[in-house]
Parts: structure tokens; sequence; C-alpha cells
């Protein structure tokens, strides 16, 4: 069973307010449409697995406007504030906070130094602690957020345009759109303090890349040839490989290109000492994070752990 939500109510987006707390987070409508995805042919900057461009239908949806930050992420690690406030008769989801597993608290300094201030976006978590993150906050306001899908991710970075950037085909304006290698001074930095897309969402490029809730594969498009494909998701059958998107503070400029692909790898957690490795915090990838969607159909309840992970954390 599904749950429909008007978007004409809400053509603009809106503030997600989370009760305990005096954060916000505010959501930006993404209106459907179609989209050509990958790179083409053509684009001598492409790599092999952004093709062959394919056509997809993306179903309207909100996203976060900004990058999840430290000082968000902190109220599920904390969980102080878990039974604060009470759910809206409005809400979709209906979760039990307390069964959410909670992230350990990290050992070391997980921003490298670069800080966990108030407006710098959230590094080192793996996909499992950011789907986490989401279930915790669709515990907390009763509506489903989630990690954007791959298609999803791409179709709201281009906004609408069909160039290597979504704001042009040259890089000559990325200074003005984003964080990266040459222009960080080796740092991250607060969310949204460049120019933002055209639908309004900040930091598509660079800063931090963004995990997503597909797995990588190398010829995914491939299969996708021929045919329109609406709303696809290839959900990981293992930790590693996984989609991450937008490129990052640390990355040249080919890499925060509207189609670019990363696959996350297990070397992000190298230096970690335990044993078992954490499932919540990596070593070595301080230059990626994530930012969420809520999407307009809810799923069914038993399709929860395809978008969250399971329910018991070992």
């Amino acid at each position: 069973m599904f749950c429909h939500i008007s978007f004409a109510q809400n053509p603009d987006g809106y503030t997600q307010d989370i009760s305990g707390s005096d954060l916000k987070i505010d959501m930006m409508s993404i209106p459907g449409g179609v989209f050509q995805m990958g790179s083409s042919s053509k684009d001598v900057n492409a790599k092999d697995d952004e093709s062959p461009s394919h056509e997809v239908e993306i179903t309207s949806f909100w996203m976060s406007k900004y990058e999840i930050t430290w000082d968000l992420f902190y109220l599920y690690l904390n969980r102080e504030i878990d039974n604060v406030g009470s759910i809206s008769e409005e809400a979709e989801v209906s979760v039990d906070i307390d069964a959410i597993s909670g992230a350990t608290i990290p050992y070391v300094d997980m921003s490298m130094g670069m800080g966990t201030g108030s407006g710098l976006p959230i590094v080192n978590v793996t996909r499992l602690a950011a789907s986490k993150f989401c279930e915790w906050l669709s515990a907390k306001t009763g509506h489903f957020y989630r990690l954007p899908t791959e298609a999803e991710w791409e179709y709201a970075c281009r906004a609408g345009t069909n160039s290597a950037y979504s704001f042009g085909a040259s890089n000559e304006k990325l200074d003005d759109h984003a964080w990266y290698q040459s222009n960080s001074g080796g740092s991250y930095h607060k969310v949204g303090q460049k120019e933002p897309n055209a639908w309004g969402l900040y930091d598509m490029h660079g800063n931090v890349a963004e995990l997503v809730l597909d797995g990588y594969q190398e010829e995914a498009y491939k299969k996708f040839k021929k045919k329109k494909v609406d709303d696809p998701i290839i959900f990981p059958e293992d930790e590693y490989p996984t989609v991450v998107r937008g490129g990052s503070w640390i990355d040249e400029p080919n890499a925060l290109r509207s189609a670019f692909r990363l696959a996350s790898t297990d070397q992000w957690k190298r230096r970690d000492p335990q044993f078992p490795k954490s499932k919540w915090w990596h070593t070595d990838a301080p230059h990626v994070g994530f930012r969420i969607v809520r999407v307009k159909e809810v799923p069914d309840t038993k399709d929860y752990e395809k978008f969250w992970g399971p329910k018991e954390i070992e």
C-alpha cells in the first residue's frame, strides 16, 4: 500500500521541524519529469560507466536543500530527544523509535581536524549510518525519509539541464558553485556558501561527495540502452561498492560533473583498528557525506529494510 502526498500543497518545499531541537531541515520540491541520465558518447570527459546515456522518468519528490550537517547527525547519535514531542495525525509512517539501532560514538575525530561545528557537513559515515539517520528522522517526524536513488540524485543535480554541470558545459564558473581541490583550502566548508542550482539545491557539485541508495555496477546503464526506465534503483547486495555522487573538496573539476559516478570501497576503513571494523564509521572518507529525500509514495512496511537497512545491527 502506498501513501500519496499532494505536492501542490508545497510547491516550493517546506521546512522540517525536529521536536526537541531548534534545528530544522529545509526540503526543496523537485518536480517530476524525464531526463537523459549519463553522458553522451561525444563527451570527451565521460567515464565508461556513465554511458550509454538513457531516458529516465522520475516521480516528484523533496530533497534537502543542504547536505546533512554534523549538528543534525549528532541528534541521532546522542538520542537525547527521541521521546520529545508527538507525531502529527498526518504521519505517513509509524516507526518505534526505541527499536532503531543507534550508531556508535566515534572514537577519534572523524572530521579529521576540519571541525564539527554548526553548518559543517557530516563525513566519514557509512551508507548504513546515513540510512539509519533517515529511519530515525522518519520515526521522529512521521514522514518517510531516505537516501536518494542515483537517478533521483542526478536528476536533481541537473535541474533541467543536459550539460556537464548544472550551470553549463564549461567549468569556468565552478568557483561560484562548488568547493573543490583548487579553492577548498584542503577542507570542507559550511553548507550553502556557494550558488545553488536552478532548483535551489546547494553544494550538489563539490564540498562533500554524497552517498546514494544504489549499489555500484560499472555497466549498469547498458541494460537501459533502448528503453525508458521509471524511477530506477539497484539495491546493493553487499556493503561495497555503492554509488557516491557529486565530487568533493579534494576533487578536480571532472569529478564534479553531474554524471560522474564514484564507487565506494572498503579502503575507506583501512585505518580502522577495530575488529570487526565499524559498521557506522569510515576512517578514510573525509570527503563523503549525504543528503536526504522524502518521496511521494511511501513503500510498504515490509520493504523498509531495503531503504533503511536491517532492524538488528550486530
